[in-house]
């Protein structure tokens, strides 16, 4: 009989959950450790910040499918993953064994690295619903009392679309309660230009992002480094190409939404091996961490390299479908490693995402995600908001059903010619795999 555990019950630990499950063989057992017992749909927090969405409509309570699934399941946090002795701590006092060990944690939000920043402090952030609901409260009182407002993502994030997503919903918002005109928009961000993403761009991301914030009136500051935050006002750093800054300024605020830099969680920070010096874990093109070849590793906690030097420091997202490519990835190797079979399975790191504006979106499809790709496009239009709801609905009855790849997603997948498990990516060096 194998143990196998997977620790964290995000979009990436959940559908992992669910794929695993048909790979194991009688007598093997199945564990899901999670904080929490609801799974909650990431990428509609921006909905939520503005009163689109209640926390609840986003959320779906995991225990009634992992029990038809035969899963167990542990709604604690893990105090620390101890790989040389194959065992995760959990909070309470107790630990897990475990034969294979899928992390999917996540991130830590690094909201601590810059004075006065966070949902704690002085700004708000879409990162978990919890603070999406707590920046709904915030805009709440913003529309109470009128004035500047500032978006953005600060130095070393990796996850940009939300902060775009959010200040075209945000301006939308604001049209449909008539007091745009009374609200100063500033889009502040660490990428070296509009529609970066931290992939250098997809398509004319550049020239699509910038024309819709020209269109609504949003100012923009890139190479931009926050220094600090107070109540009502940020500093604000720019940094040139050489690497000095350039101008500071204090921008003053009533409403500010920015997202932060992201690292490994304490529970897996600083195990030499496991991890880069940011705490995420590395892995090879197998989601196998090349120390401990029993973990496996999908999603944001997953290190990868920046697409190339940037001023700001500037990471690298892993989207939703990157994401799911990890999990089969995973899944079928250690249902191939339980069967005494080679773990060969690659993932694909393609991306095709939605960005919502309220009124419109961005969509682009990324081939693979990092440069050069194969394919390299972006468009935009009304369509994206109606796809982009369209798939909120769809995701949340694959989680609530137990799917994770019912049988016409993969021959959709197929007759797009983007299977999830196509060419070989290379094998990351030491060096590469401990950047990211």
């Amino acid at each position: 009989m194998a143990e196998v555990v997977v620790l964290g019950a995000g979009l990436g630990g959940t559908l992992a959950t669910y794929e695993l499950a048909p790979q194991l063989r009688k007598g093997d057992r199945l564990t899901l450790i999670a904080e929490d017992a609801r799974f909650q749909f990431t990428p509609s927090n921006p909905w939520v910040a503005v009163g689109w969405r209640k926390p609840d409509d986003i959320a779906v309570d995991l225990s009634r499918t992992l029990a038809r699934k035969h899963v167990r399941f542990i709604t604690e946090g893990a105090r620390r993953v101890v790989p040389a002795e194959n065992r995760v701590e959990l909070s309470g006092g107790g630990s897990v064994a475990y034969d294979y060990l899928v992390i999917a944690t996540g991130p830590d939000l690094a909201f601590d690295e810059i004075p006065g920043f966070g949902p704690a402090a002085h700004t708000q952030s879409v990162c978990q619903t919890g603070h999406a609901a707590q920046a709904h409260a915030a805009l709440e009182r913003l529309c109470r009392a009128p004035g500047p407002v500032i978006i953005g993502a600060v130095q070393g994030a990796s996850c940009f679309g939300p902060a775009y997503e959010f200040a075209y919903i945000l301006d939308t918002e604001l049209r449909k309660r008539r007091l745009r005109d009374r609200v100063p928009m500033t889009f502040v961000t660490s990428e070296p230009y509009i529609g970066h993403l931290g992939l250098d761009g997809v398509g004319d991301t550049k020239s699509l992002m910038e024309s819709e914030f020209r269109q609504r009136h949003i100012k923009w500051i890139t190479n931009a480094r926050v220094a600090s935050v107070q109540a009502d006002a940020m500093t604000v750093e720019t940094v040139g190409d050489d690497g000095t800054v350039s101008a500071t300024q204090a921008l003053p605020f009533r409403f500010a939404m920015l997202l932060p830099a992201f690292r490994g969680v304490a529970a897996v920070r600083g195990i030499d091996g496991l991890v880069n010096p940011r705490g995420f874990v590395i892995v090879d093109a197998h989601q196998r961490n090349p120390t401990f070849p029993n973990v496996f590793a999908v999603g944001v906690c997953v290190a990868i390299p920046p697409v190339g030097a940037t001023p700001v420091p500037v990471g690298v997202p892993k989207t939703g479908f990157m994401i799911e490519s990890m999990v089969t990835a995973t899944a079928r190797n250690i249902g191939a490693l339980l069967r005494g079979e080679t773990a060969a399975a690659r993932a694909t790191w393609n991306a095709i995402c939605l960005a919502d504006f309220g009124d419109g979106g961005v969509a682009f499809v990324a081939q693979p995600q990092i440069p050069p790709r194969n394919v390299n496009w972006a468009s935009k239009g009304a369509w994206v908001h109606v796809a982009k709801v369209g798939f909120e609905k769809y995701f949340l009855w694959k989680i609530r059903s137990g799917e994770s790849e019912p049988f016409y997603e993969r021959f959709l997948l197929g007759q797009l010619d983007i299977p999830k498990l196509r060419p070989p990516v290379p094998e990351p060096t030491g060096t590469e795999a401990r950047h990211g």
